[in-house]
């Protein structure tokens, strides 16, 4: 099954998909990610229908998680939030700039970038503002 929609979220802090990969590796060892954000999805069972978690690193999006389920966490502070449990396989996509943006935004299937052909989602990723370039030129 397709999904016909998913969620783009920035990866603050991150350099790139490794430090990504190696952020999650720390913190939730070898079960699935949790993504921990403010607001809870209104299309949750859309998004579960085979949604995915695109990434974006320095204003180019990299890379994509398939959504699992949405958890309800309460912080210490009381308020209800969402925990975004993702599949720990980091997919490589064809790079596509996007402008910042605060919290996450849905992402419809027909504007989602297609995942890397076999074979290159082992080679070294561009550093994010040559793919951002190459991506704006059309050339990725």
């Amino acid at each position: 099954m397709t999904a016909s929609l998913n969620l783009m979220k920035l990866c603050v802090g991150a350099e790139g998909i490794e430090d990504l990969a190696q952020w999650q590796q720390m913190r939730h060892g070898d079960g699935p990610a949790a993504h921990v954000t403010r607001m809870w999805p209104k299309r949750e069972e859309e998004l579960l229908q085979g949604g995915s978690l695109y990434w974006v690193f320095k204003g180019v999006m990299l890379a994509r998680q398939r959504l699992l389920r949405l958890d309800e966490r309460i912080g210490s502070d009381g308020i209800r939030r969402c925990a975004l449990v993702l599949d720990r396989e980091i997919i490589r996509v064809s790079a596509v700039p996007r402008r910042p943006f605060q919290g996450w935004r849905y992402l419809a299937a027909k504007d989602a970038p297609p995942d890397l052909p076999r074979g290159r989602e082992a080679e070294d990723p561009l550093p994010p503002a040559m793919a951002a370039a190459l991506a704006d030129m059309g050339l990725m």
